[in-house]
């Protein structure tokens, strides 16, 4: 049961190479999805050929106005689970979306690709959950996304830690 549904633009995890048929179910039944896709070019030995891929593999924006909306998209066939983060549901801005469908449309643009957000040595954080909550920290060294050592200046030590990055650490603010 959902506590606290807020209307907007949830991220469908869907299963593997099922983007646009997940989309289109979803867009049958009624709801307001996007699944970016862009362009690009398949060379094989003898032949090269335009293929359309999602921008972001395995995820389907859904606009969600409803708990029936929510359920209703998860039931889609391909459909697997929201994203989320922590406990809170991975929740794209109108912004954010108009922003994508825009830079998708524009003629000026080429080579377009997705990367993901990881902790870069320097970076100032602060933790947010744990025993450490509210120290601190810098990025010293980042092995991969789960593994992290970080310099809490305050103690003058240095921990090393495997735990999930987009949990623990929170920006720095300015």
């Amino acid at each position: 049961m959902l506590k606290s549904l807020r209307c907007g633009w949830y991220v469908l995890y869907v299963k593997s190479r099922h983007e646009n048929k997940v989309n289109q179910l979803l867009l049958q039944d009624g709801l307001d999805a996007f699944c970016p896709m862009i362009k690009s070019i398949r060379t094989w030995s003898d032949r090269k050929k335009t293929i359309y891929k999602p921008l972001f593999p395995s995820y389907v924006f859904v606009n969600i106005q409803s708990s029936l909306d929510f359920y209703k998209a998860l039931n889609a066939n391909g459909a697997c689970a929201y994203i989320k983060f922590g406990k809170e549901y991975a929740l794209a801005t109108e912004k954010e979306i108009e922003g994508i469908k825009s830079l998708l449309s524009s003629q000026n643009i080429s080579n377009i690709s997705t990367e993901n957000l990881r902790n870069i040595v320097g970076q100032k954080k602060i933790i947010k959950n744990g025993s450490l909550q509210g120290l601190e920290c810098e990025i010293v060294n980042t092995n991969n996304l789960n593994k992290i050592v970080v310099k809490i200046e305050s103690l003058r030590q240095c921990i090393i830690a495997t735990m999930s990055s987009d949990i623990l650490f929170g920006e720095l603010s300015a």
